[in-house]
């Protein structure tokens, strides 16, 4: 059983979460409560969708920096629409939209054009971010309706709606990257001319990738916008970072094909957790991203020692086993 969790990242990962919260429960009575487990799912919603947007684009072995600007266009297209007058579910409908189309504007950019990645959507994330100002006015949006803000309020068990929603929607992800087309942008990402040859529709399939993204990133934005009430001029900024750092954390290779939902699940709970933690502790906020900084690295190098242990004692296993083979003769050979 060690074993098997010292060779899975997502498996230390759970560990070092346990321990964290166990410590944390210790120092703060009134911490280890369904309560505070219904908030950290709550508070980690908003990452937890921009990462699992960008998990199947880094599968493809590529990368989607711009999701942090699609999450606040989503959410400015959203306050304005419902503002306006526009009826809740069509505004929703409006700010998905957008976000899908700036999504595939990404994928059209990579897949159809061939530019790179990392180009391409670092000149969205400013084009984006650009024509969200623009439209506000560099202002806030207030005064959304009280029907958003329920999406974002408490429900059953103390979840809200979205993150019923959310939970839904990670646990159908994991289900179809399962199956013999989710499949599909590991073998990209893994090996592109392979796949090519096998036949499978590789543009296609990173320009659904880079899509997705950007349907999620909108749905990020919508439950941002839900859960605070308004939308501030930088809704966004600098999560498409924090993203990518779970997708690492939560064992999703940056070199593409290897990576699941679960662990980019399990990841965004450790740093929300984390941070749910420092407020418990009382800790000031200026602290969270040193130590949530720290935590990474702290998983990051355990996981990679246990690693490293491990090929050494499988490596000693295998010397030993080779050199108490018996000594055999030609004849016994032969025989």
């Amino acid at each position: 059983m060690l074993d098997a969790i010292a060779r899975n990242r997502v498996a230390t990962l759970v560990c070092v979460t346990v321990l964290v919260l166990l410590a944390v429960g210790l120092a703060a009575p009134g911490f280890l409560t369904g309560n505070t487990a219904a908030i950290i799912w709550s508070n980690g919603l908003v990452l937890m969708l921009v990462a699992l947007g960008i998990l199947p684009v880094i599968l493809t072995r590529n990368i989607d920096v711009s999701g942090g600007s699609i999450l606040g266009l989503s959410a400015v297209v959203l306050g304005l629409t419902v503002n306006a007058g526009t009826p809740l579910w069509g505004a929703v409908a409006l700010a998905l939209a957008a976000g899908t189309a700036a999504g595939a504007l990404n994928g059209a950019l990579v897949a159809g054009l061939g530019v790179p990645a990392i180009v391409a959507t670092l000149g969205t994330l400013g084009l984006y971010r650009g024509i969200m100002l623009i439209a506000t006015g560099g202002e806030w949006i207030e005064g959304l309706p009280d029907g958003l803000k329920a999406l974002g309020a408490k429900g059953a068990i103390g979840i809200a709606p979205l993150g019923w929603v959310v939970g839904a929607l990670a646990l159908a992800l994991a289900l179809a990257l399962r199956t013999r087309r989710g499949l599909w942008p590991n073998a990209v990402g893994d090996n592109r001319e392979a796949a090519r040859h096998l036949g499978l529709p590789v543009r296609r399939i990173v320009f659904g990738s880079f899509t997705f993204a950007g349907f999620m990133a909108a749905l990020a934005g919508v439950t941002f916008a839900a859960q605070i009430g308004f939308v501030p001029n930088q809704a966004g900024t600098g999560i498409e970072l924090r993203a990518i750092a779970a997708l690492v954390l939560g064992g999703v290779s940056l070199l593409g094909g290897v990576g699941t939902a679960g662990g980019v699940v399990v990841a965004v709970i450790f740093f929300t957790a984390i941070d749910t933690a420092l407020v418990f502790l009382k800790i000031p906020a200026y602290w969270n991203d040193l130590i949530g900084g720290a935590m990474l690295l702290l998983v990051l190098l355990i996981d990679g020692r246990l690693r490293i242990a491990l090929e050494r004692r499988d490596r000693a296993a295998r010397y030993r086993r080779a050199t108490q083979l018996p000594d055999r003769t030609p004849l016994e050979d032969a025989a």
